[in-house]
């Protein structure tokens, strides 16, 4: 209590003196970046409606910059709009547009280097290379904007957000579409990701490399290349999120390689290539998933090991699980299955026939993919059919011993 007093004696001065520097076509100050020279550390620089054409504008000091009713910066494809170096500066109320695009400089609409406590909330940001750009910062804020660019090839389109070897940023209820990758995460650790839209992206919806104990919770990620890859990390929590309609011939709604010590729990899988793919993973706990009308509800590569998969449903997809080999190293139990044909004549619940989620024709695919016109073909359900009653090439390990009869 004596540390808050005496904090709050040493700031007091600062709020105080603090003023409200107006930028507009009628006040004294004309551009913005003229209120940035003018304006004094913790003052607001509030920004009337109207068109500014301006770039590469430096924030080297706390300030709050508010826009009223959407002021719109334009920085005509030139360059970037701000550049934050600065601690506690907010960024907020503005429509940022036209960034310039380039092959040597990730420009963008709000980049903030080497700093914390930068808040960017409530912005419209159009056709930016990259939209929100942060660098070895901690402690950052972005929040309820609205991100959408205009996807061109994968190698000339940035990502919405952007972060990389940052810590404890929160990325807030943003509507994200029309770029690279609607997040992306590098070299991030202690960092939270909730409720945003990520869709129509070119690549992910949300991509992490290299980044260890962050989380992403009810978020939705529908019509990308593919909705999320998390690649070599650990110690992921992903839970309550939607991965919808990611189709496509290398789609994925969750794409997951060389991670491990990870959840994925209670999220839905609706209408993907693959629902779940799993390749180097080890030690993570799949639990309380739907996986519905999905090309392959999961692909689990050999590589997995130590996985334990329960009282997830499977509905309508046309292969529940695939693999690529024989050896089984992971843990199917207690999961609803609609193919499954057992009974349950104690009425606990749990059929009283193992089932084998892996059908032979899902194998055939494996090796030959152009297999694949013989869907929904007789031969095919004759397959099937012969590989139940006499098991010789599906993985014998791959099993739910105890099936649910009911969803969970």
């Amino acid at each position: 209590m004596k540390l808050l007093r005496y904090v709050l004696l040493l700031l007091f001065p600062l709020l105080a003196s603090a003023r409200t520097v107006v930028v507009g076509p009628s006040g004294p100050v004309h551009t913005i970046r003229q209120g940035l020279a003018q304006a004094a550390p913790f003052d607001t620089l509030l920004i009337q409606k109207g068109l500014y054409r301006e770039i590469n504008l430096m924030v080297d000091k706390p300030l709050v910059i508010l826009g009223q009713n959407y002021p719109v910066v334009d920085g005509e494809k030139k360059g970037e709009i701000f550049t934050i170096r600065a601690a506690d500066v907010t960024v907020q109320g503005l429509e940022l547009r036209n960034v310039g695009r380039t092959s040597t400089i990730d420009w963008a609409a709000v980049k903030i280097l080497s700093t914390r406590r930068v808040r960017v909330v409530g912005n419209r940001i159009r056709n930016a290379y990259f939209g929100v750009y942060m660098s070895a910062s901690d402690n950052c804020l972005v929040r309820q904007n609205d991100i959408a660019g205009s996807p061109q090839e994968e190698q000339t389109t940035g990502n919405a957000i952007h972060a990389w070897k940052c810590d404890s940023l929160t990325i807030l209820n943003n509507h994200i579409r029309g770029h690279r990758d609607g997040i992306y995460f590098e070299f991030v650790t202690h960092s939270t990701i909730r409720q945003n839209y990520s869709h129509g992206n070119i690549r992910y919806g949300l991509h992490f490399m290299f980044s260890h104990e962050n989380s992403y919770f009810y978020n939705t990620f529908r019509e990308n290349g593919a909705g999320v890859a998390v690649m070599y990390t650990r110690k992921v929590i992903m839970r309550h999120n939607h991965f919808e309609q990611n189709w496509g011939s290398a789609a994925y709604g969750l794409l997951l390689k060389d991670i491990s010590d990870s959840q994925i729990e209670q999220n839905t899988f609706r209408k993907n290539t693959v629902g779940i793919h799993m390749e180097g993973t080890s030690r993570i706990n799949c639990r309380n998933n739907r996986l519905t009308e999905n090309g392959w509800g999961m692909r689990i590569q050999a590589s997995c090991n130590d996985n334990v998969f329960s009282q997830n449903t499977f509905i309508a997809n046309t292969f529940d699980v695939a693999t690529n080999g024989t050896t089984v190293f992971n843990t199917f139990d207690r999961n609803y299955w609609d193919k499954y044909e057992g009974y349950d004549l104690n009425r606990d619940g749990r059929g009283d026939v193992p089932y084998h989620p892996v059908s032979l024709y899902s194998m055939i695919i494996e090796q030959m993919p152009h297999g694949v016109v013989l869907l929904r073909s007789f031969i095919v359900t004759l397959l099937d059919r012969a590989e139940k009653v006499i098991p010789s090439l599906t993985p014998e390990a791959l099993v739910d011993a105890n099936p649910l009869m009911k969803q969970p």
